[in-house]
């Protein structure tokens, strides 16, 4: 077992990688009495075009089938794990997003049992014809729910303008009509392809002895029999660098409009260093143009364009990524026009120096600090971050090497104008009599 400590964090970082290919890691928390682990495998939402596991040929599946994959792993022939996570004290739980899917619990008492738990249901997979039409009923109503939802729509309506023939255009759900072509043998398929140990990580972190954790790890993988890992072939289309639509709204039945402004970067194929650097600089440049101590905040909030549900965001991940800004406001056009005019004067004239970096250096560093003492963030970012070849504990070094030219750099990728959409959800029209 390899250790790492990182002395400006005073954080020691276990790791080991299984014979079958598992990556593990483990990070004790002293003082901690909660631990929360994750067991996560790097298949998300958009990958619904490879080659699966023995075959030779690409296939492509329904969307959301990754999605309702996870549904379908807590039902076991012998009734649902969420009871016997129950029964042992832990809060289990699981997500699926565009690039990865986890599962997950968190517990104060009995962890070795609740992660001997986690590993046993995530590699025994049980799926049954009968069973998966009986799900997709389920999952049929979770997204009409989310299709009233108009937050929900605000942010996918975003993306499908930003992008063309990207699957990340698609929601992670799929539809009412893509989900009825799912299958037990398309859920198996996917889960012989993409939930191989070698494509998944194992995290814990909190109150644990590593040394014995991971004893208990290794005997548990080695108790069952996995095929020889072989490499995943995901296939995604070409996609244009400018954004697919420039502008669209929807109407939907709102007390307030809401607006977003999204940007489609040009940077989509890095990885590493390379990533967390130009990631990290350009969430740093969009923080001094739109942040709460930002000339644009402060002349927004004034002028009544924007309320608390104020919000922008810079993600970057393999193949795809956004920059958004919006709010619920009164006055859509005149907000989007005015982010717009914004991002326009800055790519002009860049209008910050050493001093404004400094700040927002700081202002980062510190919530970074803070969140360390989340074991849920801590074992749900790390783990993106491993997916995408970074280290979730490089971000304070990175941040402190970052220079101004390094911010004018990454935000020079990400604020276009042929790159930028607006999507706008309106309250429908009064009908005159």
């Amino acid at each position: 077992m390899n250790k790492v400590h990182f002395d400006q964090l005073d954080e020691t970082l276990y790791k080991e990688q299984l014979p079958n290919g598992l990556e593990v890691y483990i990070l004790p928390k002293k003082g901690f009495s909660k631990t929360f682990a994750t067991f996560t495998t790097k298949y998300g939402s958009i990958d619904n075009h490879f080659v699966p596991f023995g075959g030779e040929e690409p296939i492509k599946v329904p969307d959301g089938i990754a999605h309702f994959l996870e549904h379908k792993m807590f039902e076991k022939e012998d009734g649902d794990v969420f009871q016997q996570f129950s029964k042992q004290g832990a809060s289990a739980n699981a997500f699926t997003s565009f690039t990865r899917t986890a599962y997950l619990f968190s517990a104060t008492d009995q962890i070795t049992e609740n992660v001997g738990t986690l590993l046993d249901f995530v590699q025994s997979p049980y799926f049954t014809e009968k069973t998966v039409e009986k799900e997709k009923g389920i999952i049929a109503q979770e997204i009409t729910m989310y299709d009233d939802q108009p937050d929900w729509r605000l942010y996918f309506g975003i993306i499908e303008n930003l992008y063309k023939n990207h699957p990340v255009k698609i929601d992670i759900a799929g539809t009412v009509d893509s989900i009825q072509d799912i299958t037990a043998e398309h859920l198996y398929t996917c889960y012989n392809t993409f939930y191989h140990p070698s494509n998944m990580v194992l995290f814990i972190v909190g109150a644990v002895e590593p040394e014995s954790m991971m004893d208990f790890i290794k005997a548990n993988q080695s108790q069952k029999t996995f095929e020889e890992p072989k490499e995943i072939v995901r296939m995604y289309p070409d996609e244009p660098i400018e954004a697919a639509v420039k502008e669209r709204t929807l109407e939907m039945s709102v007390q307030k409009p809401k607006v977003f402004v999204g940007i489609k970067p040009e940077a989509l194929n890095l990885s590493g260093d390379e990533m967390l650097k130009h990631e990290l600089a350009a969430q740093l440049a969009y923080e001094l143009l739109f942040g709460r101590t930002s000339d644009f905040y402060h002349q927004a909030y004034e002028s009544g364009w924007i309320d608390e549900s104020y919000s922008f965001d810079y993600s970057l991940e393999n193949g795809f990524g956004y920059a958004l800004i919006g709010s619920d406001t009164a006055e859509p056009e005149v907000l989007a026009r005015e982010i717009q005019h914004t991002l326009d004067n800055a790519m002009e004239k860049w209008p910050f120096g050493q001093a404004d970096l400094d700040r927002v250096r700081r202002k980062k560093i510190g919530f970074f600090l803070r969140a360390l003492n989340s074991p849920e963030y801590i074992a749900n970012q790390f783990t993106r971050y491993a997916f995408n070849g970074m280290n979730l504990f490089d971000v304070v070094p990175f941040l402190e090497a970052l220079e101004v030219p390094d911010l004018q750099a990454a935000f020079a990728t990400v604020s276009a104008e042929s790159q930028r959409s607006v999507f706008t959800i309106l309250s429908p029209k009064k009908e005159t009599v």
